[in-house]
């Protein structure tokens, strides 16, 4: 029989709210720019295209009360809170009146960004994964099954550093529904139990620096903080 040449790692896990059971994490995929208040502030155009996704390991999240060190090569660490989407079925080119029975639960998330380089991405057109994959970057509460809170498809979502508002805003601005999402990204990928999605964050997006508190809030669903710690290595001017 064969075995493994080293043990393999934990799978990463978020817990339910009212179970004792927890949520394991497959894939973690994002939508972009899926509110036009932050479409513009980011200097992109808010008309309704094609959505477009990016992706984050399994290994970046975290739950809410964890410290999120302060990433190394990075002067510009950006916060962005959203609704995440925990998938419990399989969805393959899922019609989006099919799309909300995939759905097992929802929470709020962080999708931490290091946007000096993202930006450097962007310019040179390349990919985006040292700019939204890195240690710590997806912060996400725990998982409250859709049956305790409904479909969501309005709500305030909002963020607070050091109690100071940053971002506010409601779902039923997104440029792309939750329903839509789902049945737009299983035409891309085979979604399976475990998949989570991060369904894009409202205007306001701004800087974190060690010793902030981050609170981010989906009424209704969840309220998560994180304390952004001290580097775990020396910072590098970039």
């Amino acid at each position: 029989m064969k075995s493994y040449l080293f043990d393999p790692p934990p799978i990463p896990a978020l817990p339910i709210s009212g179970s004792e059971k927890l949520f394991p994490i497959r894939r973690v995929y994002c939508v972009g720019r899926n509110y036009a208040a932050h479409t513009l502030e980011m200097g992109g155009d808010p008309t309704r295209e094609r959505p477009f996704f990016f992706s984050k390991p399994s290994s970046a999240v975290i739950a809410s009360g964890e410290d999120i060190p302060y990433p190394p090569h990075t002067n510009n660490l950006h916060h962005e809170v959203e609704l995440v989407v925990a998938i419990s079925k399989e969805a393959n080119h899922v019609s989006v009146e099919e799309a909300s029975k995939c759905i097992f639960g929802y929470a709020v998330g962080n999708d931490l960004t290091r946007r000096d380089l993202q930006a450097e991405a962007k310019k040179a057109g390349r990919p985006w994964e040292t700019s939204k994959g890195f240690d710590f970057s997806a912060p996400i509460s725990k998982i409250v099954p859709a049956d305790k809170c409904g479909l969501l498809r309005q709500g305030e979502i909002s963020l607070s550093v050091n109690g100071e508002c940053r971002q506010q805003g409601d779902l039923k601005h997104m440029i792309w529904s939750v329903d839509e999402i789902i049945a737009e990204l299983s035409t891309l990928f085979t979604l399976k139990p475990g998949d989570l999605i991060f369904t894009g964050t409202p205007a306001g997006v701004g800087k974190l620096e060690p010793g902030d508190n981050v609170t981010c809030r989906v009424a209704g669903v969840a309220t998560m903080s994180n304390r952004v710690s001290a580097p775990s290595c020396p910072r590098v001017e970039v």
